[in-house]
């Protein structure tokens, strides 16, 4: 499918969805006429995940509803490949630190080398979620810390049980 210029992927795990990857999504929805969330299902990583891909997904359509031009989908492919099998013209990641930085510098690369017509596209962690990550989430879920607003609303509860078991 040849690239549509109104059309980017927004690709991450997820896991969990917090409020820093809906502040990027939504801001990215403002630019496109339409942004597909590609949550990673990728096999070979069973078990690195605390959520399924299908978990994943429903988080993020309940967070991401009110978002007329959003789409969830699973993938479990290079990402050029899936924005190019979804007529994206360009990738949407979210940037917090130097460190985010270099590694997306480095798939940048990467992914131009395997798909030269598909742009990336880096906006910056607003300033209240330049310390999130979903990582950091489950570490505090995993010791009884305060997510609630760090998280959509049933992610929390959801994240505690699991991580509880």
């Amino acid at each position: 499918m040849p690239p549509d210029n109104r059309t980017a992927v927004c690709p991450g795990s997820y896991d969990p969805i917090t409020n820093g990857h809906l502040d990027v999504i939504t801001r990215a929805a403002a630019m496109y006429d339409l942004l597909i969330v590609g949550v990673v299902n990728l096999p070979i990583r069973k078990g690195a995940t605390v959520f399924s891909a299908d978990e994943r997904c429903r988080f993020a359509q309940d967070a991401l509803a009110h978002l007329e031009n959003v789409e969830i989908a699973p993938f479990s492919n290079l990402v050029v490949d899936f924005a190019r099998d979804r007529g994206a013209m360009a990738i949407v990641k979210g940037l917090r630190a130097i460190s985010d930085f270099e590694y997306e510098f480095e798939m940048n690369q990467l992914n131009r080398k395997q798909a030269p017509e598909i742009e990336s596209v880096y906006l910056m962690a607003s300033p209240q979620y330049s310390f999130l990550s979903s990582s950091g989430v489950k570490e505090l879920a995993t010791f009884g810390g305060e997510i609630e607003d760090l998280v959509p609303a049933g992610v929390a509860t959801r994240l505690k049980e699991e991580l509880q078991r």
